[in-house]
């Protein structure tokens, strides 16, 4: 949630995904790099990943972002036309086909790394490498701890309870002022508590994305989504695409050990630990998670 002026131009595009659904998509960087798509987590716009890591990734990658649907720019027509999770990995491919690009690394966080894990699992074929961050497997396959011991996966730690608290709460119409304070206590809570939370830098991030997206309803199209089928057990464990899983030890949403476990479950998997992280981007991790996965994307791109 870093709001520094962007270092590079950007370019924008509307891309067709599916008949009635338009996204919006964001590249940035040289055209003639790899390219690295971010795909966001539920509900998010491209818009929440911060400016100072497509920069940082920018200057080595042609970089793309884009608005699931029902965010940002993108259509919003779920009550119309409701769809399913595994819809909106297949949008990602979509973006890819528009851009005319036959492979790129592939970055998600949330539900983007859910997403991300599609990708892996189903078209191989597509990437040159996968960065998972802030989600949990996609496997019935037990976590193993240190010891030997084994744990199913439905058993591992559940989310904060004041989170889900958070998401329970009854639809409501809420004033800009009300959903942007709304907006600051969800990113407080899923930033953890092991590094300093900046309200501020929140709230200015949440302002870019209601001025972008022209509005501040805030959709839950992605919570009614059909979730079923997303089980990929055995693609992931045969996997051949170099995947790389960010572990965050504050992490809220997915706690401790589900990185771990997500590391465990998918082949040659590496896993790195972002000191402080959680399930959020404020500027503290921007620099080591940039590291991170430009170093995980130079060594796929060379191995």
């Amino acid at each position: 949630m870093d709001h520094r002026p962007a270092r590079h131009h950007r370019t924008e595009h509307f891309v067709e995904a599916a008949p009635g659904t338009r996204l919006w998509v964001e590249e940035c960087g040289p055209a003639d790099a790899e390219a690295l798509l971010l795909i966001m987590g539920a509900q998010t716009s491209g818009l929440g990943w911060p400016d100072a890591l497509v920069d940082t990734l920018a200057e080595h990658c042609r970089v793309i972002r884009y608005d699931h649907r029902d965010t940002g720019r993108s259509s919003r027509r779920f009550n119309e036309q409701p769809y399913a999770i595994a819809d909106l990995a297949v949008d990602a491919v979509a973006v890819l086909d528009a851009l005319g690009v036959a492979r790129a690394h592939v970055v998600g966080l949330s539900l983007g790394g859910l997403l991300a894990q599609l990708l892996v699992a189903d078209h191989p074929d597509r990437l040159l490498s996968a960065t998972l961050i802030g989600t949990s497997s996609l496997s019935t396959t037990p976590y193993v701890d240190a010891a030997g011991h084994e744990t199913p996966p439905e058993r591992l730690p559940g989310t904060d309870p004041r989170l889900l608290a958070l998401w329970a709460e009854p639809p409501r119409v809420r004033s800009l002022e009300e959903e942007l304070a709304w907006r600051v206590e969800h990113w407080r809570l899923l930033s953890g508590e092991q590094l300093p939370f900046d309200a501020a830098e929140a709230r200015a991030l949440e302002r870019r994305i209601v001025e972008h997206t022209g509005h501040h309803e805030n959709s839950a199209a992605h919570a009614h989504a059909d979730p079923s089928g997303l089980l990929r057990t055995e693609e992931l464990a045969a996997t051949d695409v170099p995947v790389l899983v960010v572990a965050g030890p504050a992490e809220p949403v997915f706690p401790p050990p589900h990185a771990q476990h997500l590391a465990q479950t998918v082949r040659g998997a590496r896993l790195v630990e972002i000191p402080g992280m959680g399930h959020a981007l404020p500027r503290q991790v921007l620099d080591p998670l940039a590291a991170a996965i430009l170093a995980h994307a130079g060594a796929a791109s060379y191995r």
